[in-house]
């Protein structure tokens, strides 16, 4: 089944997703069996146990939500459990079967978690009143298949999950994560009549850190302290910015001013050739993608969820920057905080990398303006 299919089927009735599989703090409690049965005694032992202190719901601080168990979905799932960065994970899928079999997995484990609140349905209803939507659901992109392959197969699911997230969560931020995750980010604000700030792609935070483990692994030097962006569009175009890397503020191209170029004797560009290839390489040999993407996105949502106003390389409108006249979205360096996307930094790129950024949003427009929303 498709999830066309059960996305339409999940909006038809609120009572079917209460009767779905949520977590065992959302269900009543068992009503007084005759006949002295085990569910009368495990409602006696509960009552004497536990003095009503207060008939007030609890005050949820914030609510996110993870469409797709997926391999990236579950990933992105687990991540942010791990950081503790909220108080209910929400997770819809139309395989109830997995969707199932991951829920209880996960709640299993919550006895280990700052997080234990799980819940999870096939009805988006479940979503209700998230304050960040993690948007994973999509077809997944096969060997040898190029991330702008798969934007036709993926606009038509769009269309349908994004109209349910803005149903039951009309004030979240939407991160989108599904692939080409540029243009379906896209997708995403027009369908949703979003303002910018709150529909961020998760664009190239990985690629960026990617490009810093790769020289950090040259260098001898950890990742955290390599300094360097890779920005435009999350694939084959996206740029590297050569020009600004550096290590404690020792610019590379100020020890070899040939780094990143055709003339370099030690072949650095190799390190972003490395980058694009990496996805590639891992879906030949894993067959998908899914623990970096994880914590990438984690990241993301620590950002936003805990206001910290850190700066990431997301996908955003790039209309009006750097020349490009096209409304696409591209990755730039972003100030994430509680609102979503608060500032743009002006990076200060060469005409080389300025004009590959304008190549990379013309590579894009080519497929966007095709598509029928």
């Amino acid at each position: 089944m498709s999830w066309a299919v059960g996305v339409l089927r999940a909006g038809q009735s609120v009572n079917a997703a209460r009767a779905s599989f949520l977590s065992p703090r959302m269900a009543p409690c068992p009503r007084q069996a005759a006949g002295g049965s085990p569910v009368a005694k495990v409602a006696t032992v509960q009552r004497e146990l536990l003095e009503p202190f207060s008939l007030e719901e609890a005050v949820r601080r914030s609510k996110v939500s993870v469409v797709g168990t997926g391999a990236v979905g579950m990933a992105c799932a687990v991540s942010i459990l791990l950081k503790g960065l909220s108080d209910e994970l929400a997770l819809v899928d139309l395989d109830e079967g997995r969707l199932r079999g991951e829920t209880m997995d996960l709640q299993h484990g919550s006895p280990f978690l700052r997080m234990p609140h799980i819940v999870a349905s096939k009805d988006y209803v479940v979503t209700a009143n998230s304050s960040l939507v993690i948007v994973t659901a999509g077809a997944r992109q096969e060997k040898g298949e190029s991330r702008l392959n798969l934007v036709q197969r993926n606009v038509s699911i769009f269309k349908l999950v994004i109209s349910n997230v803005i149903r039951y969560s009309p004030g979240c931020k939407l991160i989108v994560v599904s692939n080409p995750v540029d243009i379906l980010s896209y997708v995403a604000w027009k369908l949703s009549e979003f303002p910018q700030n709150r529909v961020i792609g998760s664009g190239c935070n990985l690629d960026t850190a990617r490009f810093r483990f790769l020289i950090g692994q040259r260098l001898g030097v950890h990742p955290e302290s390599c300094h360097g962006w890779v920005l435009g569009e999350h694939g084959d175009s996206s740029v590297p910015v050569w020009s600004g890397v550096n290590v404690a503020g020792v610019s590379l191209r100020g020890l070899n001013p040939a780094v990143g170029t055709d003339r370099d004797p030690e072949q650095w560009r190799d390190v972003h050739r490395d980058v694009i290839a990496s996805a590639y390489e891992i879906i030949k040999r894993k067959g998908y993608t899914s623990w970096a993407i994880g914590l990438s996105v984690a990241d993301l949502s620590e950002s936003i969820l805990r206001d910290l106003r850190r700066v990431h390389p997301v996908s955003t409108v790039v209309k009006g920057l750097y020349g490009i006249t096209e409304e696409v979205f591209l990755s730039v360096p972003c100030v994430l905080g509680e609102r979503g996307i608060t500032d743009l930094v002006k990076v200060k790129l060469t005409p080389e990398e300025e004009a590959r950024l304008k190549k990379s949003a013309e590579t894009l427009w080519e497929i966007q303006e095709a598509l029928e929303l």
